[in-house]
């Protein structure tokens, strides 16, 4: 029996056990059942989509003024979109390897969707390098080899960028081996030919799968080498996109912190990218008995955590540079801080922030809605600090002008204006991951079925061994001194002096204990029912 052991589940949150039968068709239901949201919701969202690609349409027709982009304004919304998009791929993965690394019992539930969210918006990233280089022809200079800039670090940028996508996918891939055979066997619902191919998918995908014991051993074993090597993967992804600003040589990009500045933005907005997707695949697909409140609450401890460090070093960043005294970073802090980038930078420091900790802090507002309402923020507060981080360094004069007195922190800095369509297609970007997500499982199961019952199978079998020892000492007589099972008593050997004096008595000598010394007492004490919850 699956039961929710949650004890802290929200007014009007269902809380009732659940069998493993409601399991797999919980599970199942997104690839069986098409609720009446699906399709305009689907439409919808490839109606923005399209909005994005005519946008593309214009800017490859006008050129990258259509966009806003002007020689005083280089970079802007296109790079905070890549670093913003990559990022949040980034906290899913490692999130999920995190949590199968140190076996958190808890995970199961959410690793499906955090691995989902991290392998469609991986790809939707790499394609804002398409509009920033502004001609898409010139994309062969990345994987034609003639072409290729080995001192950039662009270049690299996209090896990494491309290595993690596969290790992505593999990693998304391999616990769903096991879930495919339960999958297959549910199909007889479909109509005929959408069960064809979702057949051809299931046996193609887990034809090999048997369920054997040495199966089972060797898929566990892919999946921690594999999420092992998914974190120094991740970290080196965003460390080396973070070389395309560091190594250049203006004020507010040449920043030694960026790799790591850039991989605990990445964390943070990864997990709460996490949160959000949950959130809506258990209001949409009605998996309240299986996504608890405790899974967000625990999400949210988590985002409080890399939200504290990324305040840090926001605050290690600008107190640096403005007390560096060079004329250069002080202008740009001070543009950043009180100049014309304050309000950005502020709402990112209230809503990316402050928020979060404040509702982690509160009792009240330390719920599913709570974390829910942070992560929102979180997620758009992020993406708008990626703003303030690339904008003004390319909007900042190069030349002094000789007519002005304040020198940098004159008003002979560049503007960068928004247009329809950077914004229309950043939309169409951030409406592609719920779109990709919904379609994506309509081909399969939105929880891990065989990794779940596997850890209540684990849970059924502690709790089982802990209830019959309890009652075992509830029909024993206490007795004094140390308790020791008759089982460990006849396996243990006495030593020579006991063996002497229990011969002297007259008594049988016991078997002399191996390796003598004192009695042997249990490791980690007596079991108390209700340890493992």
């Amino acid at each position: 029996m699956i039961e929710n052991r949650d004890h802290s589940v929200e007014p009007g949150e269902p809380a009732a056990p659940a069998s493993r039968e409601q399991l797999r068709s919980a599970a199942m239901r997104p690839v069986l059942e098409t609720p009446r949201w699906w399709w305009p919701a689907v439409a919808g969202l490839s109606a923005v989509v399209i909005v994005g690609v005519v946008a593309w349409a214009v800017q490859l027709a006008d050129g990258l003024s259509a966009a806003g982009y002007s020689d005083k304004a280089f970079w802007a919304v296109y790079e905070a979109d890549l670093v913003a998009f990559i990022g949040v791929s980034y906290g899913g993965a490692v999130v999920s390897a995190i949590l199968r690394l140190t076996r958190a019992s808890w995970r199961a539930p959410l690793t499906r969707i955090a691995e989902a969210t991290a392998l469609v918006t991986l790809p939707i990233g790499m394609l804002f390098i398409v509009p920033h280089l502004g001609s898409p022809q010139r994309i062969w200079e990345l994987v034609w080899p003639p072409y290729w800039n080995l001192s950039s670090p662009i270049l690299w940028d996209f090896f990494a960028v491309s290595t993690y996508l596969l290790a992505t996918a593999v990693f998304f891939y391999l616990p769903l081996i096991p879930d495919l055979p339960i999958g297959e066997s549910r199909l007889e619902a479909m109509n005929p030919l959408r069960r064809r191919l979702s057949l051809l998918l299931y046996r193609a995908l887990g034809s090999r799968w048997q369920g054997s014991g040495r199966n089972r051993r060797v898929l566990e074993g892919a999946i921690g080498l594999l999420a092992i090597m998914v974190i120094p993967m991740a970290v080196s992804v965003h460390s080396v996109l973070s070389f395309a600003f560091a190594s250049s040589s203006r004020a507010g990009y040449l920043e030694t912190i960026f790799p790591v500045y850039f991989v605990v933005a990445a964390l943070y907005s990864g997990v709460a990218l996490v949160v959000v997707a949950a959130a809506g695949a258990r209001k949409l697909f009605h998996l309240e008995a299986f996504i608890h409140p405790r899974h967000f609450v625990r999400l949210g401890f988590i985002l409080v955590a890399f939200g504290a460090a990324y305040l840090y070093l926001t605050f290690t960043e600008y107190l640096i540079d403005g007390y560096s005294g060079t004329t250069d970073l002080a202008a740009w802090v001070h543009q950043v801080i009180v100049g014309r980038y304050w309000i950005p930078f502020w709402f990112y420091f209230v809503a990316a922030g402050v928020l979060p900790l404040a509702l982690m802090a509160i009792r009240r507002t330390r719920t599913t809605k709570g974390v829910v309402v942070a992560s929102s923020f979180v997620l758009f507060a992020m993406w708008v600090k990626r703003l303030v981080i690339v904008v003004p360094p390319a909007t900042s004069p190069l030349v002094r002008s000789p007519l002005t007195t304040s020198g940098a922190l004159a008003g002979n800095w560049g503007t960068y204006h928004f247009t329809w369509v950077p914004i229309g297609i950043t939309l169409a970007a951030t409406a592609a991951i719920p779109l990709l997500l919904l379609v994506l499982f309509r081909f399969v199961p939105i929880l891990p079925i065989a990794e779940m019952e596997e850890l209540e199978s684990y849970e059924e079998e502690v709790a089982e061994a802990v209830e019959l020892l309890a009652r075992t000492e509830r029909a024993t007589p206490r007795a004094e001194g140390p308790i020791v099972p008759p089982a460990m008593a006849a396996a243990e050997v006495a030593s020579p002096d006991e063996a002497a004096a229990a011969t002297a008595g007259g008594a049988e000598p016991p078997p002399p204990r191996r390796g003598g010394g004192s009695p042997r007492r249990p490791l980690f004490g007596r079991l108390r029912p209700g340890w493992w919850a």
